[in-house]
């Protein structure tokens, strides 16, 4: 009986991960009908990551209301993992860039607060690890309006509480921290963060990424520096150097406010995902590997989830394939980097809408055909 661990991303605006393990699957039985799959749906830390895990575990996701960037109520996910002690979050659920408009993004005024509040819900539920990916932020605001979810005031001159934002922090005068959750003190952060960037200068938060965010050339440079005053009031109130550290730039900051209110430390997404979802121990009794996303190219060498799941199995000198919607330039780099083949999914030419449409059917022909091939290689 042949063993295949099923272990690829989510399919954007098609598939989630676990919907193509399925399909991946159905192909695979269609050859080998007794066939051991194991499913282990992936992410990178981030779009999917919270679906993807729980997915992996038999967890459970949770609906909350929560503030969004610009101050009004959103609904977010967030989800328990299997073990009902490790949570998952996406912070763009509740501060992502899909919540604001060309004619409404301003990363003057937009807040983490929501993303505070997810982590107040997980404290409430008991938990004791969690994971949070960073990406797809519309926020500019080092993190504030997380900590002051989470009962860090942010006073200026006069004693009196900032608006929320990164264009208020060249007011900040004094970091109240005597009402920050105590339960942070008991609770391991993990933040899924694959970008470097510090949290100032001209590869920091402001200058990278606030440009996408809405900001103006003029905004930029404000936004820099009133974060800059803010790691400085911070190194001088909390004794906590974070302005250079890589990373802290993520989410706008949040990499540098998570890293100064919570027991936090950053790593990559797809090695925390690794870890959480136990691919290792899955893979080592493996025959072939079969792994994917919605586009591969030279690019997925920089921490993607086929190569993520393409290194470890190389640990275990297993077969590696990958499929994709989407083959893009420069896949050739990937087969010295543990993926032995890459196959494209979609048989011809179709609006976007079709393609996507029948993604599961693709996904089923496509590792039907491979486990096809790998029958005949047997028979030789």
């Amino acid at each position: 009986m042949k063993t295949f661990v099923l272990a690829p991303d989510s399919f954007k605006g098609s598939m989630t991960a676990k919907e193509v393990c399925e399909a991946m699957e159905t192909g695979i039985k269609k050859v080998y009908p007794d066939a051991n799959c194991i499913h282990v749906p992936m992410a990178d830390g981030g779009e999917g990551t919270v679906q993807s895990l729980v997915d992996a575990t038999n967890g459970t996701i949770y609906e909350i209301e929560v503030t969004g960037p610009l101050g009004n109520k959103v609904t977010a996910k967030y989800g328990i993992m299997g073990d009902k002690e490790t949570a998952v979050i996406e912070m763009a659920e509740a501060s992502g860039i899909q919540y604001v408009t060309d004619e409404t993004k301003n990363p003057m005024a937009t807040t983490t607060y929501g993303t505070g509040e997810l982590i107040k819900a997980c404290l409430d539920k008991g938990i004791k690890k969690i994971i949070i990916g960073i990406g797809g932020s519309a926020t500019n605001d080092g993190g504030t309006g997380m900590a002051e979810a989470l009962g860090v005031k942010f006073l200026d001159h006069q004693g009196n509480k900032l608006p929320r934002g990164g264009g208020y922090l060249d007011q900040l005068y004094q970091i109240d921290t005597s009402n920050l959750d105590p339960r942070l003190q008991e609770v391991s952060i993990f933040v899924a963060c694959d970008v470097t960037n510090p949290l100032c200068g001209e590869n920091g938060a402001s200058y990278v990424f606030g440009p996408q965010k809405g900001a103006t050339e003029e905004m930029v440079q404000i936004l820099d520096r009133n974060l800059s005053h803010y790691a400085n009031v911070v190194k001088k109130q909390l004794g906590k150097d974070v302005k250079n550290i890589p990373g802290a730039g993520a989410a706008g900051g949040l990499g540098a406010g998570l890293l100064i209110f919570t027991q936090a430390t950053l790593q990559k997404g797809i090695d925390l995902v690794i870890e959480y979802s136990q691919l290792r121990s899955k893979i080592k009794n493996a025959d072939f590997v079969l792994t994917g996303e919605g586009g591969i190219d030279f690019q997925t060498q920089y921490g993607k989830t086929p190569y993520g799941v393409a290194k470890v199995a190389k640990e275990y000198n297993k077969k590696v394939i990958a499929i994709a919607g989407h083959i893009g330039e420069g896949i050739e780099v990937l087969y010295d980097k543990g993926i032995d083949a890459v196959f494209g999914i979609i048989p011809e030419a179709g609006s976007l809408e079709k393609i996507l449409q029948n993604g599961a059917k693709n996904v089923e022909r496509t590792c039907e055909n491979i486990a096809r091939f790998i029958k005949i290689m047997e028979k030789r």
